[in-house]
């Protein structure tokens, strides 16, 4: 119930970001829109939890990365799901599924509809029976070939006024870009020259959130996501989303407070639902997007993924180590998502302040000897950046200076996933990295993007046979991987809240202990982070722990633990 409190914290956040630009009526107007909406939808719905423990895990897919000629993608990943991955995953992330002319279904044309190959609302409600659905609210841009963007050329609805223009005498001289292309399109519309805004492609014009009627168009399409099941919104590109002239157009206090609004919102809604933002940014900033417990729910994990991977080519956890020290605790109701990999490829960026220059050249050198392409930013000095780094994780782990033949590819590629499945949080694993997927050179071949290497869709029959044999690649992977999350699903230790703490034994293990809410279990993860024999000297008392990953485990000397090359031990209390 919206109690006068409430709403005048709806006001507020509203004046926040709209009092240059709106009147009071307009902003009260606007606010009791808002309201109706939430009244609306509370009418018809009763309430609804979603639960949050060890046993969350989350499955990161599109909906189409399982195929068959004989119905449409999403029954076909159902039921593959239900055969191979329900014991494991209780959370299901499709990537963008709606009509889209590019960058794999990010350039959306309707946020009504379902693309048809993939499936309609009806087949995503009943996975959302017996599974929490997330899907990307692609908030920033729209399609240059969409239903808004054509009507916005018209002056019509919905789409008019839609889309930012800009003047010449725009300052973007400070703005922080992601992409390397050309930022502004002179178009001349209704009799005059204007320059369309498209941080992220020529296809991907940027929305204008200085028209509230944008705003209350995404909280609905927010509300009709939720009456089709989904219940987790990654709100994608979410830092760009507010444009001043003369900043950086980056993190502005405008997108905070609009995050802020859809978080009063969410929570007020009989439903619960879960705002996690996708900010592949420096550390400090991807942090801020908790805000005061009053943004974000859930944050991706950016720095995460280099790190880690970072770690286990050289050989040495200084980096990682210093990083986990000084990544805060989580604040009751807020989570990290961690992640190795993704639809996209390794961030760089979430390393900035953290790998010196030299270090990052190095990481980037042994990327590139193992397979990876580079896609680049620009700088305001004109020069590029690497942003992000396009390659599978297996084909980033399989070999290093270390280990240059990749004799230990597959125990340093569980090694990795047992770290972040393991870390606080939530763990969230990518479809191909379930099957050491290596790079799609002949997708790559075919459409030059360089993010297509880490975005193969797989064949129902291919891949259930392939999981058929114990000895084929695909299988021994899926086996290792869903072992670890099998582990970790019985372990109250390993509950998201559960605390964290760091432990240093050495640049060449990498140690934290996880204990449960209640006290009663911990287990301390230890990760061998080199191609050869580690000790590790332990406290006498750790001696009676049991390992979780391996029954036959023993110390020497009642406080000493030889670890094998790339191996992981969780010794746990009970």
């Amino acid at each position: 119930m919206l109690i006068q409190k409430d709403q005048k914290k709806i006001r507020s956040v509203l004046e926040n970001i709209y009092k240059p630009i709106l009147s009071k009526k307009d902003i009260y107007y606007l606010k009791d829109e808002i309201i109706q909406l939430i009244k609306d939808f509370n009418k018809k719905n009763t309430k609804k939890k979603i639960i949050i423990s060890e046993k969350t895990s989350l499955l990161i897919c599109y909906g189409d990365t399982v195929y068959s000629n004989q119905k449409s993608s999403i029954k076909v990943f159902q039921n593959f799901f239900q055969k191979k991955l329900k014991k494991f995953f209780n959370t299901i992330h499709f990537l963008p599924f709606y009509p889209s002319s590019s960058d794999s279904g990010f350039a959306v044309k309707d946020h009504y509809k379902i693309e048809k190959r993939i499936g309609n609302w009806s087949d995503l409600k009943k996975i959302s029976k017996f599974n929490n659905i997330m899907a990307d609210v692609v908030i920033n841009h729209s399609s240059a070939r969409g239903l808004w963007f054509k009507n916005f050329l018209k002056r019509k609805k919905p789409g008019k006024d839609y889309f930012l223009t800009v003047d010449s005498k725009f300052n973007v001289s400070k703005v922080v870009r992601p992409r390397d292309h050309k930022l502004l399109k002179k178009i001349k519309i209704f009799d005059k020259s204007d320059y369309l805004w498209r941080t992220f492609s020529p296809d991907q014009i940027d929305l204008n959130f200085k028209n509230p009627s944008v705003l209350l168009r995404f909280i609905k399409i927010m509300i009709h996501l939720i009456n089709n099941g989904i219940t987790i919104f990654r709100l994608d590109a979410i830092a760009y989303l507010w444009k001043e002239n003369g900043t950086k157009c980056i993190n502005l206090r405008q997108t905070h407070e609009i995050i802020k609004l859809l978080r009063i919102i969410s929570d007020h809604l009989n439903v619960e639902t879960i705002i996690i933002t996708e900010t592949n940014l420096p550390e400090k900033e991807n942090l801020s997007y908790f805000g005061k417990n009053d943004e974000a729910n859930w944050i991706y994990n950016f720095s995460l993924p280099p790190l880690l991977i970072h770690a286990f080519l050289f050989e040495n956890n200084t980096y990682l180590k210093k990083w986990s020290e000084n990544l805060p605790a989580r604040k009751l109701g807020n989570n990290y998502l961690n992640f190795i990999a993704s639809h996209d490829g390794i961030g760089i960026r979430p390393t900035e302040g953290i790998l010196n220059e030299k270090s990052l050249n190095n990481f980037l050198k042994r990327l590139k000897k193992n397979g990876s392409k580079f896609s680049y930013r620009k700088v305001q000095n004109k020069s590029k950046k690497v942003y992000e780094a396009n390659i599978t994780v297996f084909d980033a782990l399989k070999k290093s200076d270390y280990d240059p033949q990749g004799k230990f590819f597959l125990e340093r590629y569980v090694a990795a996933h047992s770290i972040m499945i393991s870390f606080e949080g939530i763990p969230a694993i990518y479809f191909n990295s379930l099957f050491g997927k290596s790079n799609d050179e002949a997708k790559y071949v075919i459409t030059g993007n360089n993010r297509d290497v880490n975005r193969y869709k797989w064949n129902y029959k291919n891949i259930t046979k392939k999981l058929s044999d114990n000895k084929t690649k695909q299988s021994i992977f899926y086996h290792n991987i869903v072992n670890l999350l099998s582990i970790r699903r019985k372990q109250k230790a390993f509950h998201p809240s559960g605390i964290r703490h760091n432990i240093n034994l050495g640049p060449k293990l990498f140690c934290f202990k996880r204990e449960s809410i209640d006290k009663k279990q911990s287990i301390i993860c230890i990760t061998n982070l080199s191609s050869k024999n580690q000790n590790a000297k332990l406290s006498k008392s750790l001696s009676n722990y049991k390992d979780l990953l391996n029954s036959k485990t023993k110390f020497k000397n009642e406080n000493l633990l030889t670890l094998r090359p790339f191996q992981t031990v969780w010794l746990s209390n009970i």
